[in-house]
């Protein structure tokens, strides 16, 4: 299934019903009085956040979404019935925003949230509210009024807990595929994460060793001058933007002529241009493919320069083996349990 992650539409409520002109038609009351019915409310159109959905691409499809008109009154007093709401689902994660205005409408961040996002027109009054000591038998109604017309723009971020961020192939489908149930597609060549990948880790030696669970978001390979449009990661970036943590994942990759350092202070310069706020996030630094013997012989420098020049702590792990993945985890769920109790992260000394 394609990954949409943004898309525009124009929603329309209903209209409400006119009001009737009618009067009482009885035997033995020539002059019965007024007895036209009220309108009913155009439906609503309405959004709700489902869980199960992972993308907009329905949306794509309907690009107009309509609800029903309000029934119009009838005689005797009857009212008209309301109009059917029009309930769309979408993802747990999307924000809609006025397309005309850049307002933002509404953030659907829970499964089965509700959020009204055109009303329905109110309904004209019968004839039976216009009747005075003047004139008992008006002829006049009201119509109902047009429903909310709305051009939309809604963006979807993904709702994780750790953001995964790294140049392409330095092993982020890798591991989430070693640490989650997710299975990514996983090759040697750039880009091979064309979409969000969501992995919910379950790790037994959590917080106080009583085992916890997290979501990692496997955020599609970011490239320098990403904040500009560059590579992929332009597309994707948005949805770090709800991460509780970072983790960057760093490796040696001479055939592009790349460097661990480099690479770490070419993402945080990214970050840094879409949202300076990103740069604070909690963050853990790990160099990958800790099963080859050039990454083993060469992390203890780097982890050197990565605290003097950075000031960071570089963990070294192998995802397709698991080695040194257990530090990385425990580091990462205390960090979201303190996130989610809003206390300040505790940070580990990464094990040689």
């Amino acid at each position: 299934m394609r990954f949409i992650d943004e898309v525009t539409i124009e929603v329309v409520a209903g209209r409400g019903g006119n009001g009737a002109v009618a009067f009482r038609r009885e035997k033995y009351i020539p002059f019965g009085g007024p007895a036209g019915g009220d309108g009913g409310k155009g439906g609503d159109v309405l959004f709700v956040g489902d869980e199960g959905l992972g993308t907009l691409l329905d949306l794509t499809y309907q690009r107009r979404i309509e609800a029903d008109g309000g029934e119009s009154g009838g005689n005797k007093d009857m009212n008209g019935r309301a109009g059917r709401d029009r309930v769309v689902r979408v993802p747990v994660g999307t924000q809609v925003f006025d397309a005309s205005s850049g307002d933002a409408l509404g953030d659907i961040t829970t499964h089965g949230t509700e959020l009204v996002v055109a009303h329905g027109g109110r309904g004209g009054l019968g004839n039976i509210h216009f009747a005075t000591s003047v004139d008992r038998a008006p002829r006049k109604a009201q119509p109902g009024e047009k429903g909310e017309v709305r051009h939309l723009r809604l963006e979807l971020k993904v709702l994780a807990d750790v953001g995964l961020l790294g140049f392409p192939n330095v092993g982020k489908s890798t591991f989430v595929a070693s640490v989650s149930a997710a299975r990514p597609k996983i090759a040697d060549y750039p880009f091979t994460t064309l979409v969000p990948n969501l992995g919910v880790v379950e790790h037994a030696g959590g917080t106080r060793r009583g085992g916890s669970n997290f979501v990692v978001a496997d955020i599609p390979g970011i490239i320098k001058g990403a904040s500009e449009g560059a590579g992929l990661g332009h597309r994707f970036l948005r949805h770090v933007d709800r991460t509780r943590a970072l983790l960057h994942l760093v490796t040696l990759d001479p055939g592009e002529d790349r460097e661990p350092v480099a690479d770490y202070r070419a993402l945080r310069e990214e970050l840094a241009k879409f949202d300076e706020a990103l740069t604070e996030r909690p963050e853990v630094v790990a160099l990958t493919k800790a099963d080859l013997p050039e990454v083993r012989e060469v992390y203890p420098e780097l982890k050197r320069r990565f605290a003097e020049e950075l000031g960071v702590e570089l963990f070294l792990m192998s995802a397709a083996t698991k080695d040194g993945t257990s530090p990385v985890l425990d580091t990462l769920a205390r960090i979201v349990a303190n996130a989610r109790h809003g206390t300040l992260p505790e940070r580990d000394a990464p094990t040689d």
